[in-house]
């Protein structure tokens, strides 16, 4: 299960980025998400597989999709008819971890306009229309 272990260090390093490019510390960060600041360690590492909850919280405190945290981990697929954009957006290397959730928010904030579902409208970080 390499490409397992490969999604979750991927996960962790994401969250990392995201933690560092708000200048938040692990510390801080942890006390937002109501989580151990060891276990949000070893998540960043990629050591431990947090649950949807977890990340959803993680998410919360950080002020970004927990879609997109799901998708990353591959408890989530990206949604039909968009998962295109939001997969091009994430895998765009000439793009920041910053610039790419600008992005995702711009392009949900969008969708959202646009007649977006309900549950799309209760994804923690969707911006309010």
């Amino acid at each position: 299960m390499i490409d397992r272990d490969a999604r979750w260090q991927d996960v962790g390093r994401f969250i990392r980025e995201q933690r560092e490019s708000a200048r938040i510390t692990l510390r801080k960060l942890s006390d937002l998400a109501g989580i151990s600041n060891p276990y949000l360690s070893q998540i960043e590492r990629g050591l431990r597989k947090p649950s949807a909850e977890i990340l959803q919280q993680i998410a919360k405190a950080l002020s970004i999709s927990a879609e997109t945290l799901y998708v990353r981990a591959g408890i989530l697929d990206a949604r039909e008819g968009d998962g295109d954009v939001v997969q091009a957006i994430l895998s765009c290397e000439r793009l920041t971890e910053a610039q790419k959730q600008a992005l995702l928010r711009v392009y949900q904030s969008f969708v959202h306009e646009n007649g977006g579902t309900e549950a799309e409208d209760q994804k923690d970080g969707a911006p309010a229309a």
